[in-house]
């Protein structure tokens, strides 16, 4: 059977969705990008979105791996700082989610793809911190899968045995991490020192900061793969 991969996605109000019905104005929507999905699929696994007000025990006791997507800001307090900025409006039924689906995947040590917020969760969860806003990463104004900078890996990491040397990525974030949780290391960074990979020392987490689910190469990214094979490993 195909693993199966868990998907974290956003809840929004009906009146949000353009071109819903008036009588749906108030109706609550779980969503997600859809590129997540096919991007799982390509690579071999079946995946699901899990709801943010799920259990998340009842849901982890079912899956084979876990990927933690993009989204809004993770609220400051949950790694005890205040907000610095005006930031994107947390969402507090998703950050409680992903810290219970993150603790929950440590102890049964699943696998787990974090990517954008989806790293910014891995290194909150473990004890780091982020910085709130950094414009320049923000290349919201082109396309999804424009590439804009490179990223170089650490020799001897899972990425680089993904990767290779280096890869060029897009960018669809404006914060990045800051204090790096203690069970992490640094697998990739950007030109500027940026972190852009993050890897458990111990467990099958291994998180990036740019999306490759929406890069022209999705169906042959190799991230994927990794996932969904580490995945069936894990069920085995």
């Amino acid at each position: 059977m195909k693993p199966l991969i868990g998907l974290v996605g956003r809840r929004k109000k009906g009146h949000m969705i353009e071109g819903i019905p008036e009588p749906l104005a108030d109706v609550d929507i779980d969503m997600y990008l859809t590129d997540y999905s096919r991007a799982v699929q390509e690579a071999g696994g079946l995946p699901i979105l899990l709801p943010v007000d799920a259990d998340p025990s009842d849901y982890v006791a079912r899956l084979d791996g876990l990927v933690l997507t993009g989204g809004t800001d993770i609220s400051p307090d949950r790694y005890g700082r205040n907000a610095e900025v005006d930031l994107f409006e947390p969402e507090v039924l998703r950050d409680d989610l992903e810290l219970a689906l993150m603790s929950l995947a440590v102890e049964r040590r699943l696998p787990v793809l974090g990517i954008c917020r989806g790293l910014q969760i891995t290194n909150v969860h473990g004890g780091g911190t982020l910085n709130q806003d950094v414009p320049p990463h923000a290349h919201f104004d082109v396309p999804p899968e424009t590439t804009v900078h490179s990223v170089e890996f650490a020799e001897g990491t899972v990425l680089a045995g993904i990767y290779g040397a280096s890869r060029e990525v897009n960018s669809l974030h404006h914060q990045t991490v800051d204090e790096v949780a203690p069970d992490y290391v640094v697998s990739a960074r950007a030109p500027d020192g940026s972190v852009e990979g993050l890897e458990h020392r111990s467990l099958p987490i291994v998180s990036v900061q740019w999306h490759p689910e929406m890069m022209a190469e999705r169906a042959t990214d190799p991230i994927f793969g990794w996932l969904v094979e580490a995945a069936v490993s894990w069920r085995a």
